[in-house]
C-alpha cells in the first residue's frame, strides 16, 4: 500500500535537489557583485576579472537556454545562434562607441578617413534606441529567415546547415571595413555607459546584476512556456510533426514564434556581454561558437531548461582553465567530452540528478 507513496517521494527528490542547488547558487551569484565592491585587501574581495568571467558565463547561459527552447522543445537544431548573439552585441557596441567618440566619429572611422556616419548609425547615441536595436536586429533577421525556412518546410539537418551558412556569411560580411562596423577589429575601447565609467566597480556590479536578472527572467519565461499549451504543442511538434498537422495544427506559427523569441534572448545576452568583456568583433559569429552552444545544451541535457545552464557553466569554466593551462588541447577535450556525453549521458548531466531521484 505504501509503495506508490515511496515512488512518488523518490521521483520528487531529484527536482528538490535541483531547486535547492539552484537557490544556493543564486544567493552566491547575488553576493558576488557586493563582494567585488569590498576593498582589495579584504579577504572576501572578488576581483574584477572573476566578476567579468562569471558575468560572461551568465551571458552564455542565456544563449544556452535560448537554444534549448528551439532545439530541446521544438526539435530545431540551430548552428547559427552565435549570429543573433553578435548582432545584439554590435547594437550595444554602436552606442558605446558613440559615447566614447563624443561629438566626433568613432575611432576606426577616423582611421579609415570616413567623413560622416553611415545612415544605419543614426540615433545610436541614444541608449533607448540602442536597446531597440538589440531586440530588432536579431528579431527581424530571425523573423525573415524563419518565415521562409518554415514556409518551405525545411527541417532536420538541412535547417542546421542553413543556419550555419547564414552565420558564416554574416561573419564574412562583418569582416569587411566597408560595412562601417569596425571590420576585423570590431568595437573596443569603450569608456562609459549612461554616463558611468564602464570600468568602475559599481558599473561592473550593475551589469552583472542585469545579466543575472535576464537569466532568471529567461528561465522563468521558458518554464512558463514549457508548461503551457504552447509548450505541449512544441514537444508534440518535436516528436511527431506529421501527427500534429493531422490534428489540425499549423506548425509554422509555433516554430516561428519560438525561433524569434530565442533569437531576441540571444541578442539581449550579447548586449550585456559586450560592456562587460569590452570588445565585440566578427569572431563572435564564428560557426564554432554556435556549435559550442549546442555542446552546452547537449552536455547539460536538452529539453530541461536548467540543464543547458549547467552545461554552459561547466564547459566555459573548463575552457577558462584549459585555454590557460593547455590551450592546444582544448578542442580535443571538447570533442571527447561531447562524444562521452552522447554515448553515456544521453539525458545530459541533469539526467544524473533525475536518475538519482528515481533510484
Amino acid at each position: 500500500m505504501n509503495q506508490p507513496l515511496l515512488i512518488t517521494a523518490s521521483q520528487k527528490a531529484g527536482p528538490r535537489v535541483i531547486i535547492s542547488v539552484g537557490a544556493l547558487l543564486l544567493l552566491v551569484l547575488l553576493a558576488l557583485p557586493l563582494l567585488a565592491l569590498l576593498p582589495a585587501d579584504n579577504p572576501l574581495h572578488v576581483s574584477a576579472y572573476t566578476l567579468t568571467l562569471v558575468g560572461k558565463i551568465l551571458c552564455y547561459a542565456v544563449v544556452a537556454l535560448a537554444l534549448d527552447l528551439v532545439w530541446g522543445y521544438a526539435g530545431l537544431l540551430s548552428l547559427g545562434h552565435g549570429l543573433f548573439f553578435a548582432l545584439g552585441g554590435y547594437a550595444m557596441g554602436m552606442y558605446l562607441m558613440r559615447q566614447a567618440a563624443g561629438d566626433g566619429l568613432p575611432a576606426f572611422m577616423t582611421f579609415l578617413s570616413w567623413s560622416e556616419l553611415p545612415w544605419y548609425w543614426a540615433g545610436t547615441e541614444h541608449f533607448l534606441w540602442a536597446l531597440c536595436l538589440v531586440v530588432l536586429a536579431p528579431g527581424l533577421l530571425a523573423l525573415a529567415f524563419g518565415f521562409f525556412a518554415f514556409r518551405s518546410r525545411i527541417k532536420g539537418v538541412y535547417f542546421s546547415i542553413m543556419t550555419q551558412a547564414l552565420t558564416f556569411a554574416a561573419m564574412l560580411l562583418f569582416f569587411r571595413n566597408e560595412t562601417g562596423l569596425g571590420g576585423n577589429n570590431g568595437f573596443t575601447n569603450f569608456r562609459s555607459i549612461l554616463g558611468f565609467g564602464i570600468t568602475e566597480p559599481g558599473t561592473r556590479a550593475a551589469l552583472f546584476l542585469a545579466t543575472l536578472a535576464l537569466l532568471v527572467a529567461s528561465l522563468y519565461l521558458g518554464w512558463r512556456l514549457s508548461r503551457s499549451k504552447f509548450g505541449r504543442v512544441l514537444t508534440a511538434l518535436r516528436d511527431a510533426e506529421n501527427r500534429l498537422m493531422f490534428c489540425g495544427y499549423d506548425p509554422r506559427g509555433f516554430k516561428l514564434f519560438v525561433w524569434v523569441l530565442s533569437a531576441v534572448l540571444c541578442g539581449m545576452a550579447g548586449a550585456l556581454y559586450v560592456p562587460q568583456v569590452g570588445i565585440i568583433n566578427p569572431g563572435e559569429m564564428s560557426p564554432t561558437n554556435s556549435i559550442e552552444a549546442a555542446v552546452w545544451v547537449a552536455l547539460g541535457g536538452r529539453g530541461t531548461l536548467v540543464g543547458p545552464l549547467l552545461g554552459a557553466g561547466l564547459v566555459n569554466g573548463m575552457k577558462s582553465w584549459f585555454t590557460v593551462a593547455f590551450p592546444e588541447y582544448w578542442l580535443f577535450f571538447l570533442g571527447a567530452l561531447f562524444i562521452v556525453v552522447t554515448l553515456y549521458l544521453p539525458k545530459g548531466v541533469i539526467g544524473l540528478f533525475k536518475h538519482r531521484g528515481e533510484s
